[in-house]
């Protein structure tokens, strides 16, 4: 199939869109792809409903922000889609996998909220969806999270990696896929990606991320404050284990200058990652680091310090900006087929399970 996906983040910078021939098991090509930023007053919908949804508990009605959200969202989606098919290299899509806008994520009471109406965009751009990939899961007493480690696993097998291999996402949350060497899966989100220095800087500065790491690259790590972020019980815990981007507290960067803090969350990022590693089932041979954290060259040196081997995802042919819109491709090839998405190795859940809803136009 020749299949769409998307992917907007918590980073909330757009929309994702990435085209992949595939029938679910293994991937035959790469479509086109693009990123549609968000508009400043789109941001803003979002900045609100997740807010909103800080302080819900799933049980209650939804509030109004949580429909201009979804509306919201739609728009943006059918812009990007728009955009991309417009391409004479883009074909004809068969199928489109649809993530929406995670604005809370409670895996613990089993409530994960991504927001975003499947059905409207099927209407809209006459292909079928399938959306709500994580609930069948988390109905299931997994996790929820993460969705992407069997396309990294896919993806192993396409490039022939030596294994064990470990695909580290740097988003809003960090996580990492671990492919064992008979292709065996263990994944959990390791803390923090960027999310805590998007925070930060938007919180002091309206600033809504540390371009290329240039902030930290002038900042010194204050060992005190990282070392108190490295008690988090979370770190402590084996996985599978997953993350909201608001678990972990700014609180012991808020005396620091702003350039000390960004080097310092930044330096978390990487020790947690780093640390992560006693809880894997052998050590990684070497780690292929995708998402937006890649391009903090801060980042990707504290990261190559105290881990061997890392490579950012493009130096071998991958499209790191574009690899969890890729994964919502195949994981919508898979649910149409009926083939697991989540395993007990990476989100927790019971058995293999396979999820999403498909909505028809």
């Amino acid at each position: 199939m020749r299949v769409l996906g998307f992917m907007s983040g918590t980073s909330l910078d757009g929309v994702d869109a990435a085209i992949l021939d595939t029938d679910g098991v293994a991937v035959t090509g790469l479509g086109p792809a693009l990123l549609l930023p968000f508009t400043q007053a789109e941001r803003e919908v979002l900045l609100r409903a997740t807010a909103d949804a800080l302080r819900t508990d799933g049980a209650e009605p939804a509030p109004a922000s949580f429909g201009e959200a979804s509306r919201t969202i739609v728009a943006a989606h059918v812009r990007a889609a728009r955009a991309l098919l417009a391409r004479p290299e883009a074909g004809t899509i068969e199928l489109i996998g649809f993530h929406g806008q995670t604005v809370l994520h409670r895996p613990e009471r089993g409530l994960s909220i991504q927001l975003g109406d499947p059905a409207a965009l099927a209407a809209a751009l006459g292909v079928p969806v399938v959306a709500r990939l994580r609930q069948r899961d988390l109905a299931a007493g997994g996790q929820g999270a993460p969705l992407v480690p069997v396309y990294h696993a896919a993806l192993a097998h396409w490039l022939g990696s030596a294994r064990p291999v470990a695909f580290l996402n740097v988003g809003g949350v960090a996580n990492v896929s671990f492919v064992g060497e008979a292709g065996e899966l263990t994944a959990f989100d390791t803390g923090p990606g960027n999310g805590l220095i998007d925070l930060m800087l938007q919180q002091r500065t309206g600033a809504r991320y540390d371009d290329g790491g240039r902030l930290a690259a002038g900042g010194r790590v204050d060992q005190a404050a990282l070392q108190a972020m490295m008690t988090s019980p979370y770190l402590d815990r084996p996985g599978p284990k997953s993350l909201d981007r608001h678990d972990f507290s700014l609180d012991p960067v808020a005396a620091l200058d702003i350039a000390d803090a960004a080097a310092t969350l930044t330096a978390f990022t990487a020790a947690s990652v780093a640390d992560a590693v006693r809880h894997l089932p052998a050590a990684p041979r070497c780690w292929v680091v995708c998402g937006g954290g890649r391009h903090n060259r801060v980042m990707m040196a504290a990261l190559r310090a105290r881990l061997p081997l890392v490579t950012d995802a493009d130096a071998l042919g991958l499209r790191g900006d574009f690899l969890e819109a890729e994964a919502f491709a195949f994981l919508a090839a898979r649910s149409v087929r009926g083939l697991p998405i989540t395993f007990p190795g990476t989100t927790g859940v019971g058995g293999p399970t396979t999820g999403g809803e498909v909505f028809r136009p």
